[in-house]
């Protein structure tokens, strides 16, 4: 039942991601394409929370979508097993999870107001 489980939460959260990597897509050739800086764009991130949830959405399915994929690989090809292959699938997902955390973080609100 666990592999069914991890199965259908990996599908899900490419669903999830599907939309959110467009978005983040047409975000990145607007702002190459309308020669914005570095600066203007942490200037019109900073403080949002709208940016905050849309990347912080982003970050968690990448970091499930992604933790539960290594599994699968170290499985696979490593024969990693049980709580071993359990214990380095979490970690991946909370390593994860703590850069793109930070990450967003740091554009939307970091700074804010500074």
């Amino acid at each position: 039942m666990l592999n069914l489980h991890l199965y259908m939460a990996q599908r899900l959260t490419a669903l999830i991601m599907a939309p959110l990597v467009i978005g983040h897509l047409a975000v990145m050739i607007y702002a190459v394409q309308g020669g914005l800086s570095v600066a203007e764009i942490l200037a019109r991130t900073q403080g949002s929370l709208a940016w905050f949830l849309f990347y912080g959405s982003f970050v968690l399915a990448v970091s499930i979508h992604a933790a539960i994929g290594m599994r699968v690989i170290m499985f696979e090809w490593l024969g990693i097993k049980g709580t071993l292959l359990s214990l380095i699938s979490w970690g991946v997902c909370l390593l994860l999870l703590m850069l793109g955390g930070r990450a967003v973080w740091a554009v939307t609100f970091a700074g804010a107001g500074a």
